[in-house]
C-alpha cells in the first residue's frame, strides 16, 4: 500500500501563487508517473500535470506556461508550482501516483485551492 498526502492548498488572490506538495509513504518499491488532478464543483476530475520518473512532463492546456511540476525520486515527493492563478483554477487538487509491479494507481485525499479576491 502507498499513502499520498497533499499539502499547500489555501486561499489566494487572482494572479497569486501557491505550491502544492505531495509525499508518498508506505510499502514503496517503485513509483512511476506522479501527477496532479483537480476537480472543481460540479465538474469532472481532470488532469493538471504529470511527471514521469525520468522527468518528462505533460500539462493541461489550461495551465501551460503558468504551472510547473517537479519531483524528488529519493524523497518520493512531487510538487506543483502554480503561478498567475485564476478563479477558474479553484478546485480540490489531488495527488496521483502509479506504483509497484502492477502499476496500481493511488490517490491522495485532496487539498482545496481557492482563487478569489
Amino acid at each position: 500500500q502507498v499513502q499520498l498526502v497533499e499539502s499547500g492548498g489555501g486561499l489566494v488572490q487572482p494572479g497569486g501563487s501557491l505550491r502544492l506538495s505531495c509525499a508518498a509513504s508506505g510499502r514503496i518499491f517503485s513509483i512511476y508517473d506522479m501527477g496532479w488532478y483537480r476537480q472543481a464543483p460540479g465538474k469532472q476530475r481532470e488532469l493538471v500535470a504529470v511527471i514521469t520518473r525520468g522527468g518528462s512532463t505533460t500539462f493541461a492546456d489550461s495551465v501551460k506556461g503558468r504551472f510547473t511540476i517537479s519531483r524528488d525520486n529519493a524523497k518520493n515527493t512531487v510538487h506543483l508550482q502554480m503561478n498567475s492563478l485564476k478563479p477558474e483554477d479553484t478546485a480540490v487538487y489531488y495527488c496521483n501516483a502509479e506504483a509497484g509491479a502492477s502499476h496500481r494507481v493511488y490517490w491522495g485525499k485532496g487539498t482545496l485551492v481557492t482563487v478569489s479576491s
